[in-house]
């Protein structure tokens, strides 16, 4: 069965064809970053706009590179939230209108779930159920335990900002570019983590949720009084809080399911440093890492198309345009039996 997967949940246009029997066969995926860097984050009307331009062409590109056309499609995926629901619009308007045309079913996918069956894709060592996943990202930080696929339970979550956001917010406070996570990343790379102390929140109570925006608010305090010279330790020490705050409720989680496997998903997840430090903690204590490349990390198409391919089962008929900008994951009904 050859699926295409279309991504637009907020700004990047992601495009893929995936195979149940031969894999992946092509994606595309186009950034909206250099639109929105002049305006310090993104802009819902310009990353829409733009989704109506890129989505069709990305779709031609994609399906010459698979070196098939539209009727050997079997079915399309797409992304119906959570998101920005005038990009989600876009990309799910175009997903329904083509499964119309061609007489195939669609399948709705939600995005996070995603990111968590990434590393279920083409890896012949598949993390075990049940497994434990970890979801950083610009919008969401999350512990699940996936017991099958559709079946999550939320050990814990952010009770305000994202971890990405966090990053993103703490960026923009020292004046670097859109988008600031990596930049900052970039810049802690050149500081020394030990010059300032920061808490590593919510780490001192029993539990698995998160918190980053007292930590935020510690960051700033310290920009307002420190020269810019300092930046790099300042950038330096916020990014070591983070992810200790992270490996900490990871090994906590693991303790606690006695799970085995570990999946690190969402954008955050190429942060190099963050690899590091629990790739070392898993080594050590017999647990299995599975994180996915980087370019699988932030959002794309081939996530939206493999998932589609796991649901299968749950392909229709139905072409009517729905999306949620807000869609909880324990939403999500268990896959049935007859899934891939």
């Amino acid at each position: 069965m050859i699926i295409l997967g279309i991504e637009t949940s907020c700004d990047e246009t992601g495009i893929a064809v995936y195979d149940t029997e031969r894999g992946t066969l092509a994606q595309q995926l186009f950034s909206q970053i250099d639109i929105h860097r002049q305006y310090g984050g993104v802009v819902p009307e310009l990353a829409s706009r733009d989704h109506i331009n890129r989505t069709i062409p990305l779709i031609d590109t994609c399906l010459q590179t698979a070196g098939i056309s539209l009727s050997a499609l079997d079915a399309v995926a797409y992304t119906a939230g959570p998101g920005l629901l005038g990009a989600l619009l876009c990309g799910s308007a175009v997903a329904q209108s083509l499964a119309f045309s061609l007489s195939i079913p669609s399948i709705a996918i939600h995005h996070m779930e995603g990111h968590l069956l990434t590393p279920l894709l083409d890896n012949p060592s598949p993390p075990a159920l049940p497994f434990l996943a970890l979801l950083v990202s610009g919008g969401h930080t999350m512990m699940v335990l996936v017991n099958a696929i559709g079946d999550y339970d939320i050990l814990g979550t952010t009770l305000d900002d994202a971890v990405g956001e966090a990053f993103d917010k703490t960026a923009k406070l020292m004046g670097l570019p859109y988008p600031g996570g990596p930049e900052l990343a970039a810049l802690a790379d050149t500081g020394d983590s030990t010059r300032y102390q920061l808490p590593r929140p919510m780490t001192q109570r029993a539990g698995l949720d998160f918190s980053f925006s007292g930590l935020k608010t510690q960051v700033r305090l310290l920009i307002e009084q420190a020269p810019p010279s300092a930046h790099p330790d300042i950038a330096a020490a916020f990014q070591a809080a983070v992810i200790d705050t992270l490996t900490i409720k990871c090994r906590r989680a693991l303790k606690q399911t006695n799970a085995k496997d570990l999946v690190i998903a969402g954008g955050v997840g190429a942060n190099r440093a963050l690899r590091q430090q629990i790739e070392a903690y898993c080594q050590s204590n017999q647990v299995r890492l599975h994180i996915p490349p980087q370019n699988l990390c932030t959002d794309n198409g081939l996530m939206i198309a493999h998932a589609g391919a796991m649901r299968l089962a749950e392909a229709n008929k139905d072409y009517r345009i729905d999306c949620q900008a807000r869609w909880p994951l324990t939403a999500l009904k268990p896959c049935p039996p007859s899934c891939s």
